[in-house]
């Protein structure tokens, strides 16, 4: 797939997420088979402020190459305006949520809430689109709320627009996180438009990746939340989409590994303090549904120097590794110690 001149070398995109999609957590899906890879939403009038924080998300690192950069925000100047901040960080693709359904987002006119304002919608996605020499996609949902199914209608606005690629996520606004994602919707949009459309929402394995795209025709799926604690999902779709295999499960080998990796990439980014804190949500999906892994999360997420991280998460794969199958079998239950 390519947009426009950008070529994607696969079938996986890995999502925006806001506190998710850093760049150590971008680059460690990078390395297990993203195609491509986005940024968190930036605050378009972050940019324009020249706001220090808003800033430090448009840093990237060569390896997470091709990248999109996600901007968000309600007025087509400051838009256009932080589209060519972001430009001069020479991402590959600037992509436009219009997608996001967080009130704080929304009640700003910004995200999905732009669907409602296919007017205002344009006139915001042409100034960008005019203002930089990238590439420019966006991220859509459905329609507002389910009464205002549009996505079809603002897909073939953004193409008018100048928009080079789409990701449609088949939930409504007002829908949030809630019920099931209806792909027939990025079906229709792919045959409406004649630019590259991602397919996004309940993909959560391999098969599931499979069924989207022969039944959407789409070009690319996208992973988020199914990536949280198992960064493996993407290799192991790209390889089931191609070869039509299946990749054995992750060792506990391996899943050490990358709590490891993932652990000093988090520390050499933000520092030891910070980089600590921001692993504490990935260390608890890592060990979850493990044998006996309540304590352990309790001890990582509590614990504060990357040395005692180290040692307990070594500790507790070393002990669960010598664990027979039939004390797995006697064991296995939430909160249970494991047998010395």
């Amino acid at each position: 797939m390519f947009i426009r001149n950008v070529r994607i070398q696969g079938h996986v995109a890995f999502a925006p997420l806001a506190g998710i999609s850093d760049r150590v957590y971008r680059l460690i899906c990078k390395r297990q088979g993203a195609a491509i890879v986005f940024s968190e939403m930036i605050s378009a009038e972050g940019l324009v402020r020249d706001d220090e924080k808003t800033r430090r998300y448009l840093n990237f690192r060569e390896e997470e190459r091709p990248i999109a950069i996600q901007l968000f925000g309600a007025n087509p100047d400051s838009m256009a305006e932080a589209a060519v901040i972001a430009e001069s960080y020479a991402p590959d693709v600037i992509d436009i949520n219009l997608g996001c359904p967080v009130k704080k987002v929304v009640k700003r006119g910004a995200g999905s809430a732009l669907l409602k304002d296919p007017d205002l919608l344009a006139r915001l996605v042409t100034s960008v689109v005019h203002a930089t020499k990238l590439p420019v996609s966006a991220k859509i949902r459905s329609g507002w709320d389910e009464h205002h199914i549009n996505a079809v209608e603002i897909a073939r606005l953004l193409e008018d627009c100048g928009v080079a690629a789409l990701t449609v996520h088949p939930r409504t606004g007002t829908q949030l996180y809630r019920g099931q994602s209806d792909w027939d919707i990025i079906r229709k949009v792919k045959e409406a438009v004649s630019i590259p459309v991602i397919g996004n929402g309940d993909i959560k394995t391999p098969s599931d990746a499979k069924q989207m795209m022969e039944m959407t025709n789409c070009d690319v799926v996208m992973i988020g939340r199914a990536s949280y604690g198992n960064p493996w999902i993407f290799n192991q779709v790209e390889n089931f989409l191609t070869v039509d295999k299946l990749i054995p499960p992750v060792t506990l080998d391996q899943r050490l590994s990358m709590c490891l990796e993932h652990l000093h990439l988090a520390v050499e980014e933000y520092g030891e303090h910070a980089g600590v804190r921001a692993m504490r949500k990935h260390l608890a999906w890592y060990l979850k549904n493990l044998p006996f892994c309540s304590t352990i999360k309790t001890q990582v997420v509590t614990a504060s120097e990357l040395a005692s991280i180290k040692q307990l998460l070594i500790e507790y794969f070393m002990k669960i590794k010598h664990i027979h199958e039939h004390e797995y079998g006697e064991y296995h239950s939430a909160g249970r110690e494991i047998p010395a």
